[in-house]
């Protein structure tokens, strides 16, 4: 087999620590072909001693681009010049066989541009797996649900796929940066479904070290963003509930019960069995707080 080269983009931000432990698990690949990886620091100062010629090519850069995760990584991707592009968040750590194993699902079909595989998540010290129990996903099953399983950590997409007349490159626009890598799911599998490979061959770590666990008004507009850019979601009775049941969640947590109410009654109207709603009730009513329930769903590998 003829193995494509792969670029990877580590977006990064005042986590030194964690993307030394990314880079190091990109850099043990057992990948018969040529990896580079590109280091996109985003509204910090870059380390450029991460660098390297030797073995596999570290390049590193700052995001020229806008700020966010979603900047940083169009910086990344118009940087390579590789067959393949993957992504890799700086808190995640590959296995040593995901590319290889990746790549050949994905160069397997001709017309694939784009491949997923399942994750491990960690959080608190213990490690629960995650798995879509398909090898495809289409546009209806991410309308119904995000699959988390899905995580940026294991994308991997042809290069060409990301130009302006195909799959396009990560949304900017997305405010906050959050929910960039549902949209980018969508716009694949509109175009062919993706290919995905149910091993859990990426770490995901979860809790606190992440740059986005608690900020809620920023998870609503980005909620409220897919809405309106996705029509696939709205149709979709049970993947509205879903969505505006987040929508419940969140808004209880800032305090916002009118808006929580609100939420609450769109969720109930497209599904009254969605769960999330249960959660926003009791948040509204004080029984719960959202931050328990996240936490407690956190240990099962789940979040809301």
């Amino acid at each position: 087999m003829n193995w494509p080269s792969v670029g990877v983009v580590i977006p990064t931000r005042n986590r030194p620590e964690l993307v030394r432990k990314a880079i190091a698990a990109v850099r043990e690949q057992r990948y018969p072909g040529e990896i580079k990886i590109v280091v996109v620091y985003d509204q910090t100062e870059p380390d450029y001693l991460l660098a390297s010629t030797e073995g596999i090519e570290v390049l590193v850069l700052t995001n020229w681009r806008t700020s966010g995760l979603a900047g940083a990584r169009n910086t990344g991707i118009l940087a390579l010049d590789t067959e393949l592009v993957a992504f890799c968040d700086d808190d995640d750590r590959w296995v040593p066989d995901k590319l290889r194993r990746q790549v050949a699902a994905l160069v397997a079909e001709a017309d694939a541009e784009f491949a997923t595989c399942a994750i491990e998540v960690e959080y608190e010290g213990k490690c629960t797996p995650r798995l879509a129990g398909r090898s495809r996903v289409t546009v209806e099953e991410l309308a119904r649900s995000r699959m988390a399983m899905l995580h940026s950590s294991s994308f991997l997409v042809r290069r060409e796929a990301l130009g302006e007349d195909a799959i396009g490159l990560v949304a900017e626009d997305a405010p906050g940066s959050q929910n960039e890598d549902w949209d980018l799911l969508l716009r694949a599998a509109r175009r062919a479904p993706i290919v995905h490979l149910d091993e859990p061959l990426v770490r995901v770590l979860w809790g606190r070290t992440s740059h986005y666990a608690y900020e809620y008004a920023t998870k609503i507009s980005s909620l409220r963003w897919m809405m309106q850019r996705h029509p696939e979601i709205s149709g979709c009775r049970p993947g509205a509930a879903r969505v505006y049941g987040q929508l419940a969640c969140w808004s209880a947590a800032t305090g916002n019960r009118s808006q929580a109410w609100q939420f609450s009654k769109e969720a109930v109207r497209a599904n009254w069995k969605e769960p999330r709603t249960a959660i926003a009730l009791a948040a509204m009513t004080g029984a719960v707080k959202v931050e328990n329930v996240l936490s407690a769903l956190h240990k099962r590998g789940r979040g809301i």
